[in-house]
């Protein structure tokens, strides 16, 4: 048996609705499952043209944690120690910077160049950290 892709990645969110317009209209996603389940909201974006590799904005409660548990995820989450991590890539990371920064995004790390690449860091009103990368061709 052989793994071949990374199909789902998962972030929690506060609010989905707030999640839904960061990273659609300020990142550029698109939405690619907004669906009712009963016992949770399914919501899922994408990047553009890579369908494939959704992540999940999940709300922190059932059926995946019970309520103790989902309060505290909450209380974390809200004081900005607990978020998970994204990491994507641009063809222009000073550009993509500048378009960030226009749309308000909070910047945590202004563009740098290191040895792999260009990268700088924002982060989501959830206190998710993301990192954005133009990287260098292989050696």
């Amino acid at each position: 048996m052989t793994m071949n892709a990374i199909s789902r990645s998962q972030i929690y969110v506060l609010d989905q609705d707030e999640a839904l317009d960061f990273y659609v209209n300020k990142l550029g996603m698109e939405v690619n499952t907004d669906q009712d389940l009963g016992f949770m909201r399914w919501l899922t974006v994408n990047l553009p043209g890579d369908p494939e590799r959704e992540i999940l904005l999940e709300k922190p409660g059932p059926p995946a944690l019970d309520p103790a548990t989902a309060e505290q995820v909450r209380e974390l989450l809200t004081k900005g120690a607990l978020g998970g991590y994204l990491f994507m890539t641009t063809d222009d990371a000073r550009k993509t910077h500048e378009d960030l920064v226009a749309k308000g995004v909070e910047i945590t790390d202004e563009p740098t160049e290191r040895p792999y690449g260009i990268d700088f860091g924002i982060r989501d009103p959830f206190g998710n950290k993301i990192r954005i990368g133009q990287m260098f061709p292989r050696a």
